[in-house]
């Protein structure tokens, strides 16, 4: 009772400056209440923990040193016990993150971005379902693969050069996981609740969706072809596309051709004219320029995800783009980059949306950073990868917060940073220096800690007698076949 009469005075207090704000904060203390909901084991100290990530003073560095801020009134055990072996619905939560405002382009299109971030745990013999996790290095071709969890993310996109996602889903990638489908049937869900959460109606624009290199965008554009979704993806430079076949000739005998011709990326000479050519000056990237060809597919064959497709495989026709910028941050002569998307028969501004959306998909870049080096989602030395899933959610929740309350928060900048010109346009780190202020008009549902007296703990002088199993890194399934055996079994 006395939380809610300290929420209700909050909230008369901003409503006299304010109207619009003393909305933000109803929003946000009604989500950190369905978010209290979904803690269905350990809820006070899980809810305490993130409340601690959210006002601590720096960079999180470990679990142990959030139980010093006041917000984390319990010891600095119950943080680990919490993750270890609290319950969250994570089910409840991404309902919960769907039903949220979702930001949207100037047409009031829904843009959203796919991608992976590691945690990695090089040391962590005794952790289970640990991949090789590709990660670059600061020297050319120093790439490197180090065990650890690979966590794919999906988060909406804003408009304009930010720093903002508002992430929507997180998935672990385990051993024995295809990484085409998880990454299909994790978007399937995530456009069916934005759907269900009325964000998206019939006669809306398409849902865009943004992919790096490493996924199979084609794949991708044919799984998820019956949603209203459009997919770009970044392609590799030496691919091979085709054109559609040529129209049959009367009167000629033999099978139809189910080609046309080449268009290698690495061959101009085997390049026909543009169907589209777009100029854009942009004040990053200088000018930019974008031909469009359409109505391309690559040749598709019985290897990887079409392994098991039953039947002659189909012809994914698109829209290649390769744009070409003036200049890039850190390079004097930029590369161009190769799109592909699932649209066809795009006209020029539909050209220029999609590159452009693209582009839009580094910002989730910044998020992965914020989550690494300032709310400290790869700092706990966990041993259960359920036990870092839970902590993966409660990040991503605490980025929700920040999120919720970009509206409210006040700038506490350094001497030595600039102010913000544009009103409301903190990033997140510098809207979570202000939270601890915001969080005493913010609803606080976890209780009061009860007094207890610490377990005997192992005898002293005694040894573990069970030591931890140690797992192998890497996929854990093999084909029953090779692609010698299945082709002539398939014929």
């Amino acid at each position: 009772m006395r939380q809610m009469e300290d929420h209700n005075q909050g909230l008369q207090l901003i409503s006299v400056h304010d109207t619009g704000q003393a909305g933000a904060l109803g929003q946000l203390s009604e989500f950190r209440e369905r978010f209290y909901h979904c803690l269905t084991g350990r809820a006070d100290a899980l809810f305490e923990l993130a409340d601690a990530v959210l006002c601590a003073g720096g960079p999180v560095a470990s679990l142990a040193e959030l139980s010093l801020t006041p917000e984390h009134r319990r010891g600095h055990g119950a943080g680990y016990d919490a993750i270890n072996h609290g319950r969250v619905e994570i089910d409840r939560l991404r309902t919960t993150l769907a039903g949220l405002p979702v930001p949207r382009a100037v047409d009031g299109r829904i843009g959203l971005a796919v991608d992976v971030s590691h945690w990695l745990r090089p040391d962590a013999a005794c952790s289970p379902e640990r991949l090789f996790c590709h990660t670059y290095a600061r020297g050319k071709g120093q790439a490197q693969m180090i065990p650890g969890w690979p966590y794919s993310f999906v988060a909406a996109l804003e408009t304009g050069r930010t720093s903002w996602t508002a992430v929507l889903d997180a998935v672990r990638l385990r051993p024995a996981d295809d990484a085409t489908a998880v990454t299909a049937a994790q978007l399937r869900e995530v456009v069916g609740r934005i759907i269900h959460a009325g964000h998206w109606q019939p006669g809306d624009p398409s849902i865009l969706i943004a992919l790096d290199a490493g996924y199979d965008v084609t794949r991708l554009a044919f799984v998820l072809a019956d949603l209203p979704i459009e997919v770009v993806g970044r392609i590799r430079s030496d691919r091979v596309m085709l054109r559609p076949a040529p129209p049959r000739h009367p009167g000629r005998a033999g099978r139809p051709a189910k080609h046309g011709g080449v268009f290698a990326l690495a061959d101009p000479d085997s390049w026909h004219t543009p169907d589209h050519t777009t100029h854009t000056d942009t004040t990053r990237y200088g000018h930019a320029q974008a031909q469009a060809w359409d109505r391309l597919h690559p040749r598709l064959t019985h290897r990887g995800p079409w392994l098991d497709h039953d039947g002659e495989l189909p012809l994914v026709e698109g829209t290649v783009i390769r744009l070409q910028v003036e200049h890039l941050p850190g390079e004097r002569d930029p590369k161009p980059v190769w799109l592909w998307s699932s649209v066809t028969a795009a006209s020029a501004a539909l050209i220029d949306l999609l590159w452009q959306a693209f582009l839009r998909r580094f910002d989730l870049e910044h998020t992965f950073r914020l989550f690494k080096q300032t709310l400290g989602w790869t700092r706990p030395k966990l041993r259960a990868p359920e036990s870092a899933d839970r902590w993966t959610w409660l990040v991503l929740i605490v980025h929700t917060q920040l999120r919720l309350a970009r509206p409210i928060a006040e700038d506490h900048r350094r001497p030595w940073e600039k102010p913000v010109t544009e009103p409301r346009r903190l990033t997140p780190a510098r809207v979570r220096r202000g939270f601890r202020n915001l969080h005493a008009t913010t609803t606080r549902p976890a209780t009061a800690p009860k007094p207890s007296r610490p377990g005997p703990g192992r005898p002293l002088g005694s040894t573990n007698r069970h030591p931890a199993t140690r797992h192998e890194v890497g996929k854990t399934v093999k084909r029953d076949l090779t692609l010698q055996q299945h082709r002539n079994r398939t014929g």
